[in-house]
């Protein structure tokens, strides 16, 4: 009964590890005449300059430390 459980819980590991990969490369790349939407102030994470701005302020001011908001890591994959 113990193999029968393990043979399912492999087959069923197996199937969801194939379609995240066949999942994966099904995604087209952006094409050159649709970056110009990618570029519009909307597509930002922060949209909204002011709100931004508070944002970090209160994050400071709770953390008592500045900085770090920005992109981290040198290339090897740590932040």
């Amino acid at each position: 009964m113990k193999s029968r459980t393990t043979r399912i819980l492999r087959v069923v590991a197996l199937l969801s590890i194939f379609s995240v990969v066949t999942g994966c490369a099904m995604i087209q790349p952006v094409q050159p005449w649709e970056k110009g939407m990618l570029a519009k102030p909307e597509m930002n994470f922060d949209s909204d300059r002011l709100e931004a701005k508070f944002t970090e302020h209160i994050y400071t001011s709770k953390e008592g430390a500045s900085g770090g908001g920005g992109v981290g890591g040198g290339g090897c994959g740590c932040n």
